[in-house]
């Protein structure tokens, strides 16, 4: 297979010219350990025009789309590419409101899109951070004046962040989840999600991270105002900052999304050439997801 690489707009342009273009790409990755019937199970089938399938004995036909997040796309297999090739390869974000306007589809569809991008763009969990992990909360939303430390305000969102650092102290990995509070019970998730159990933990002293220390190194000390995780608070303030610049406003149900997409460019910023063809890989092995599963927000 012919893989696309690069972030250059007017190759991909020249590469990808018709929806018949974007299909066929489809159908080389979603086949490329072979067919297999979804129906009856047979391994053989006949290739039409659109690429899509047909089995040899049952005659069940399955499109280059369907069961993956392609499915039922109904403003153009193209303009999809072109949304997801930029949200994979943009160094800034970009919202659903100006990729309307950009590809001649409404601002709801562009959101709904952009959030399924946003499903492949999750970690698989399959790859734990290891070495020096600093692991931090932090809240969306603002400091409250004539307060100092973590916010309970119910109406602020709250989230954990880790970041894996190379020996220079320089950020090689990153992730960060909502979570409903500040205790040992929520915080565990990123630990059992992300960081491996030998992985070299850093904190500060906030007590909801004691109970977790049984199962992983961890090593509590001051944050010294954050001095003493100087890479993890400088990502914590450009995630903040982007998602307030870009979308002023997030819901709870959708948040983890757009983290996933933050820390889907921070992980693959040094395979930049492979980015798009990486990322419709995980939309293809990804399930459907429909329209009722996602809020516009």
């Amino acid at each position: 297979m012919n893989i696309f690489k690069g972030q250059n707009l007017l190759e991909f342009s020249d590469r990808f010219k018709t929806d018949k273009d974007c299909k066929k790409y489809l159908a080389e990755i979603k086949w490329e350990d072979g067919f297999e019937c979804l129906k009856c199970g047979h391994k053989k089938a006949q290739i039409r025009r659109d690429f899509s399938r047909t089995c040899n004995v049952c005659s069940h036909q399955e499109s280059a789309t369907s069961n993956t997040l392609f499915h039922k796309v109904k403003f153009g297999v193209r303009k999809a590419f072109f949304i997801t090739f930029e949200m994979g390869t943009s160094t800034k974000s970009l919202s659903a409101s100006y990729m309307g306007v950009r590809y001649g589809v409404t601002e709801k569809t562009a959101r709904l899109w952009m959030h399924k991008v946003r499903e492949a763009m999750e970690s698989s969990g399959n790859n734990p951070m290891q070495g020096n992990v600093h692991v931090d909360e932090f809240v969306l939303g603002g400091r409250e004046k004539a307060k100092v430390g973590r916010s309970y305000n119910a109406k602020k969102k709250k989230a954990i962040t880790a970041v894996e650092l190379t020996e220079e102290g320089k950020v090689k990995r990153m992730y960060a989840m909502r979570i409903e509070d500040f205790s040992a019970q929520s915080l565990q998730y990123m630990f059992i999600n992300h960081i491996s159990r030998d992985a070299k933990v850093t904190t500060d002293k906030w007590r909801g991270y004691r109970p977790i220390a049984k199962a992983y190194n961890i090593t509590q000390i001051e944050s010294n105002s954050g001095l003493n995780f100087k890479a993890l608070h400088t990502m914590i303030h450009q995630v903040k900052s982007w998602i307030r610049t870009t979308y002023s406003w997030v819901s709870d149900f959708n948040i983890n999304r757009y983290f996933n997409e933050f820390c889907f460019r921070i992980n693959r910023s040094q395979n930049k050439a492979t980015i798009f063809n990486n990322l419709i890989s995980k939309m293809v092995n990804k399930e459907k997801v429909y329209h009722k599963q996602i809020i516009c927000n």
